[in-house]
């Protein structure tokens, strides 16, 4: 059975994979983007728990990470078009089914990198907060 953290990553995943951006969770950057986009998932950092006793409560505040990554002659548009379907997505299921108590995206940084020869990429790291609570924090 999945950890609440697994389960939390993989409904991420799954809100992600309904955008048209190719959605992958912890691979590498492919050596092709697809025209509309690539999303990569990060597990990202747990952080230290705020801890309440009787019974153990864990509240974490999970700090995953979506690379957003376009390309192409109009990437701005298209980024900018990526970045609001994310934050679409996200709104529209806070709770992720319920399993989460809240997800909320930061702004992004976003920053243009050359390719040789080939169109720059336009890539930003989209921090994603997860907060939710669970009895045990290995489980």
């Amino acid at each position: 059975m999945p950890t609440p953290r697994e389960t939390i990553l993989t409904a991420l995943h799954a809100r992600l994979s309904t955008l048209p951006a190719t959605a992958l969770r912890g691979d590498v950057l492919p050596e092709r983007v697809p025209p509309d986009g690539l999303l990569i998932l990060r597990d990202g950092e747990p952080g230290e728990p705020e801890v309440t006793l009787s019974p153990p409560a864990y509240h974490y505040q999970h700090r995953a990470e979506v690379e957003a990554v376009v390309q192409g002659a109009d990437r701005d548009a298209a980024f900018d078009a990526l970045c609001a379907s994310i934050g679409t997505a996200i709104a529209a299921d806070r709770t992720l089914g319920g399993i989460c108590d809240w997800v909320e995206a930061e702004a992004p940084r976003p920053v243009d990198l050359p390719v040789e020869g080939a169109a720059s990429l336009k890539v930003a790291i989209i921090p994603v907060i997860l907060h939710y609570t669970t009895a045990d924090p290995l489980g």
